[in-house]
């Protein structure tokens, strides 16, 4: 499908339908009213046919670019229909389990996912094992008819909504590193599944600790091959530093159109304003570009590699650029004043802080660059 006709049409049902797809709270709303806003969000565009674009037969969609789910998520986006870090899940987990797990898997799984019927959350971190994955240590052991599961997560996001787990487990010997880990599809409310929500400092529930104790996974559920889980762990990382971002590159245009117009409002046009202005604009540009040629080579059929650290190098700097200078240009609306609009600022300048550190710290990304992109040798 053209890509122009295909944004026209979207952009056009999005417009007639506004006042039922607009969320229905005021402000930033509560987790509970966002999750709820963003399923509905979610079955309207899948019921309407461009939720289903860009997604293969198999598993429900309608086949076409993957650029053309780029366009719904950044025009939902664009328009403030649902918070981007849930939308995020989808186009982090969903391609590769298509790629990976048995098809009747994906086809039964999958359509729920894409419709906003479930929500999935992925089970990588650990407390020992950050941006250290190869170190993990969550652990399956074979048994009639699956595998029984046993160990700890953390940092896991919205697993108070999921149905499911992407989960990293550690099924090959003690020290085997990346060669003994497997990767499982765990429903959530399976029996010796529990989990402590851990508040974050701009105040919500956004992640979790997660104990397994002995927890039953069907030999189906299997993702890839046993003892394979690092190679479907390599495939993910670069969907979750790269192609979700786009989604939220759309929202961070937004929220600098709010404080170009607020700033405005304001009376501020010293030089001071138009420099700080211009270099947010100037870093989210400079990520969008590069975000869009992500896309396009997704699209192409490359696969994505090391290289997506630079994308998510780039939508840190702009993301922590442009709330600092939100801090700078609206003086006492992060710190002390009320109302909705600054707790929405102060909620965003907050989340921003831990841009440098989810889907792999900057520290790392920098690394990686600079020894598998640029050859430039191990530290020294």
């Amino acid at each position: 499908m053209d890509l122009e006709t295909f944004r026209r049409d979207l952009t056009d049902w999005l417009d007639a339908n506004a006042d039922d797809l607009t969320p229905p709270y005021e402000g930033f709303g509560s987790m509970d009213e966002q999750m709820a806003h963003y399923a509905h969000v979610k079955r309207a565009l899948f019921d309407a046919g461009f939720g289903r674009y860009g997604w293969p037969e198999s598993v429900g969609g309608l086949g076409g670019s993957p650029l053309l789910r780029a366009i719904v998520g950044e025009e939902a986006n664009l328009r403030g229909l649902t918070d981007p870090n849930p939308w995020t899940m989808i186009e982090v987990l969903a391609p590769t389990v298509i790629e990976f797990a048995q098809p009747e898997i994906s086809a039964r799984f999958v359509p729920p996912f894409m419709r906003g019927d479930e929500m999935w959350c992925q089970g990588f971190s650990e407390p020992d094992a950050g941006s250290d994955l190869a170190s993990l240590s969550c652990r399956a052991t074979k048994t009639d008819g699956g595998w029984l599961v046993s160990g700890q997560k953390i940092w896991t996001s919205f697993i108070q909504y999921s149905s499911r787990c992407v989960l990293l487990t550690r099924t090959g010997e003690p020290g085997s590193a990346h060669r003994g880990i497997t990767a499982l599809l765990v429903d959530v409310d399976s029996p010796g599944v529990s989990y402590s929500p851990i508040e974050t400092m701009h105040g919500r529930l956004d992640f979790a600790e997660v104990h397994y104790d002995e927890v039953f996974v069907p030999e189906d559920r299997l993702i890839g091959e046993e003892n394979g889980g690092w190679q479907m762990a390599m495939d993910i990382l670069p969907y979750e530093r790269s192609t979700t971002f786009w989604q939220r590159g759309a929202l961070l245009h937004r929220r600098l159109s709010d404080l170009v117009a607020q700033v405005s409002a304001s009376g501020n046009h010293s030089d001071t304003a138009a420099k700080t202005l211009g270099q947010a604009y100037q870093s989210l540009m400079a990520f969008r570009s590069r975000s869009r040629d992500t896309q396009h080579r997704l699209d192409s059929g490359q696969q994505l590699g090391v290289e997506t650290s630079i994308d998510k190098i780039l939508i840190t700097t702009a993301e922590q650029q442009l709330f600092e200078a939100v801090r700078n240009l609206l003086p006492g609306v992060i710190e002390f004043h009320e109302g909705l609009t600054a707790a929405r600022w102060r909620t965003d300048y907050l989340y921003s802080k831990a841009a440098s550190i989810y889907g792999g710290t900057s520290e790392v990304q920098r690394n990686i660059v600079a020894r598998r992109l640029l050859d430039l040798g191990p530290e020294s």
